[in-house]
């Protein structure tokens, strides 16, 4: 059960500063290239003599706006200049690890990294290869940090509904070895949510969870949609729901995780600025939220960045930042014990004093 912001509000009148790094969380919202180390992407476009734009190679996240046609796209060609770094298993490998790394760093037990391997199958021999390459470099680098990683499949909505379909099914084969989810990315004002319903089913059908992107470029309808056509039981941003009351009601008595990535949406013109995206508004009125970093190569800040936005802009307390992090490891895919230890560890986190230097 959800507690009301009032239960979670200290009755001193001096918040505590926990360390938000410290803090039990998971990562349910972070795109596969969008993941990868500034650094890195220098390198391996050294490696393979790609030229990359100033606004990859500056040193500093690209000025971005994609609330029009040719911001979006630029936005899409930025990252698909990318991911076209990416060309030989072992790239795939480090930029997992790193991810992974930089995870723990954040405080992250879970990870649940979102894919198109359609993207990748033309360098890595096809689209089975390219998810079994994807799926090997996730168990290695589980394996290496301890970071309990899964895979999202994501189908692209700028393609055709089939393609979607193959994919669901190439992940329904693959849940055994880590995919957990499916999705649905790119532009959500192109075509509609309902044109990819037999994917979603079948998605649904082999026991995967439903994560399509809705309400963030497109208003709380999209997110309607997600919910009425494609039966989400998680949506990637759903921010736009914000304007909906009843929208709002509904996400909340069912329970569907929003999939909320502040920094992205100020960095893509969602919203102007952070005081305006509306976390507190979700958060009181009781849907439940699981923080990402979307992209960080574009956007410049990882997972814990998000939680240190919510405590010095919408002034959530320790206990309310305990709360999302308990609504993210909800809304995650991860078994029930893994669930308990993290929920335990939560609690053990807000239980210690949070008095520390910072605050003397």
């Amino acid at each position: 059960m959800l507690q009301s912001s009032a239960e979670l509000r200290p009755t001193n009148t001096r918040p505590a500063t926990r360390d938000v790094r410290l803090l039990p969380k998971t990562h349910l919202h972070l795109h596969f290239t969008g993941s990868m180390r500034p650094g890195t992407l220098l390198e391996l476009a050294d490696k393979y003599g790609v030229h990359l734009p100033d606004a990859l190679s500056g040193g500093e996240p690209p000025q971005l706006r994609a609330t029009d046609e040719r911001g979006w796209f630029r936005f899409q060609r930025l990252y698909d200049i990318a991911r076209s770094c990416l060309r030989e298993p072992e790239d795939i490998q480090r930029l997992v690890r790193e991810a992974a790394e930089e995870d723990v760093r954040d405080g992250s037990r879970w990870l649940e990294i979102q894919v198109d391997p359609t993207s990748y199958a033309p360098r890595l021999g096809g689209l089975i290869p390219a998810l079994e390459v994807i799926l090997d470099a996730v168990d290695k680098a589980s394996r290496e940090t301890g970071l309990g990683i899964r895979v999202l499949v994501a189908a692209n909505r700028m393609k055709h509904p089939l393609d979607a379909r193959t994919l669901a099914r190439l992940a329904v084969r693959y849940a055994d070895r880590g995919v957990i989810g499916f999705g649905l990315s790119n532009d959500e004002r192109r075509g509609f949510a309902r044109d990819f319903d037999r994917a979603f089913a079948i998605a649904r059908d082999g026991g995967l969870l439903a994560a399509p992107h809705g309400g963030e470029l497109a208003g709380p309808g999209s997110v309607r949609d997600c919910l009425d056509d494609l039966e989400a039981s998680r949506i990637g941003h759903g921010v736009r729901a914000a304007e909906d009351s009843r929208l709002l009601e509904r996400l909340a008595e069912r329970g569907v995780t929003c999939e909320v990535c502040p920094s992205s949406n100020v960095a893509l013109g969602v919203y102007d600025k952070p005081e305006d995206v509306p976390l507190r508004a979700l958060f009181d009125s009781g849907v439940p939220m699981a923080l990402g970093a979307d992209d960080p190569l574009l956007f410049g800040s990882r997972l814990a960045d998000q939680y240190e936005l919510a405590r010095a802009v919408h002034r959530f307390t320790d206990g309310e930042l305990a709360e999302l992090a308990r609504q993210s490891v909800r809304g995650s895919a991860a078994p029930s014990p893994v669930r308990d230890v993290m929920l335990a560890d939560i609690d053990a986190w807000l239980a210690a004093d949070g008095a520390g230097p910072q605050n003397r």
